[in-house]
């Protein structure tokens, strides 16, 4: 039966480049591999032989002229079945820029292991409005596996030697060897029982039993800049859960600010509003206004207009840099509901003079 067409395959234009029938071959190669469950081991294979041919320029030119490969193209061209499909010719027959470990990784497990570290934790912070304006430094207390102070993470008993681990023979790194339609893959893994050191303590610590970590309470400080906003987050590097003969993962800590009943935020601005009585509005005046570093002298000039903003430079919240926006003041004008009727013969007064 003669084969199905290769660019068909691979479901590619004969005019393909090759990093397109490389993109292809991969799609299809994670779709079908035979170790997944949902694989299927026919179009997998019919797929490797494809890119065998198409990924070569030499075997591509005869599958071009001829319609099949006289070098040499695979299992589709009269080679032994799957079985016997040599996964060497991913080094010979155009695989040589190909990252194998890009599509199996995800099924053999790879064969190198990421650095290992503890787990990342998260905590909730609420903080006063003030304090987010300014910074501040808080202490915080968290419950997590720490590095034992006693044996300082080593897991030996005070004066106690260490020996090398039996279950990795002091390596550190377990090897484990599994086979599967493609050939033999060998993956490592850092050893559980030291931990990756290759070492063991002949007494082990009586405060951790032996593990170099145990959980417990821990004061962290925690120094909130100037400027944070409601919703960020702080990262402390290494302050997450310990774990023996590894890197701590790290804290987040999410800031919640309280809401402040005169400021809020705009920018590095801070804004707040001013009542100011109309005959001041009017005339201009002086007045005093609580911030939130005590109380200043707001000068009101006369004929202000209701919601003007006067600026007070520097009052505001401090940038990254330490440079600090303005105070935004509002004005607000309250009319009185009712007026004596001095008052009422004055506003009368003042209508008339066109005011």
């Amino acid at each position: 039966m003669p084969h199905k067409d290769y660019y068909e395959i691979l479901g590619v234009d004969k005019k393909a480049s090759k990093e397109d029938i490389k993109k292809a071959f991969r799609k299809l190669a994670h779709q079908y591999h035979p170790d997944k469950k949902d694989g299927n081991e026919a179009r997998f294979k019919e797929a490797s032989d494809a890119y065998s041919v198409l990924s070569d320029d030499k075997k591509r030119a005869e599958y071009d002229a001829y319609g099949r490969v006289f070098s040499g193209a695979g299992g589709a061209q009269g080679g032994a079945g799957f079985d016997g499909f040599d996964f060497s010719g991913f080094q010979q027959g155009g695989f040589e820029d190909f990252d194998i470990g890009d599509i199996f990784g995800d099924i053999f497990g790879g064969g190198r292991e990421r650095q290992r570290r503890g787990r990342d934790i998260s905590i909730d912070l609420t903080i006063s409005f003030k304090d987010s304006v300014f910074g501040i430094e808080r202490k915080i207390l968290v419950t997590k596996t720490s590095n034992c102070e006693v044996c300082e993470g080593s897991g030996a008993e005070s004066g106690s030697e260490m020996e090398s681990c039996n279950a990795c023979n002091g390596k550190g790194q377990i090897h484990e060897t599994r086979s599967s339609l493609l050939g033999t893959f060998t993956s490592v893994r850092t050893c559980t029982t030291c931990g990756g050191a290759g070492k063991v303590p002949k007494v082990k610590c009586k405060s951790c039993k032996g593990h170099g970590v145990l959980r417990k309470e821990q004061e962290i400080a925690v120094a909130i800049p100037a400027g944070i906003n409601d919703g960020e987050m702080i990262r402390l590097t290494g302050a997450g859960e310990a774990l023996k003969g590894a890197v701590s993962g790290d804290l987040y800590i999410k800031i919640h600010v309280e809401p402040h009943e005169r400021f809020r935020k705009e920018g590095n601005n801070l804004v707040t509003e001013l009542s100011v009585k109309l005959s001041d509005a009017l005339l201009g005046s002086d007045y005093s206004l609580e911030t939130l570093e005590g109380a200043i002298t707001v000068k009101v000039p006369a004929g202000v207009s209701v919601g003007e903003i006067l600026r007070v430079r520097g009052k505001g919240i401090p940038n990254r840099a330490g440079v600090r926006g303005d105070l935004l003041i509002k004005i607000k004008v309250p009319l009185p509901k009712k007026l004596s009727r001095s008052a009422k013969k004055k506003v009368e007064e003042l209508r008339e003079e066109g005011i």
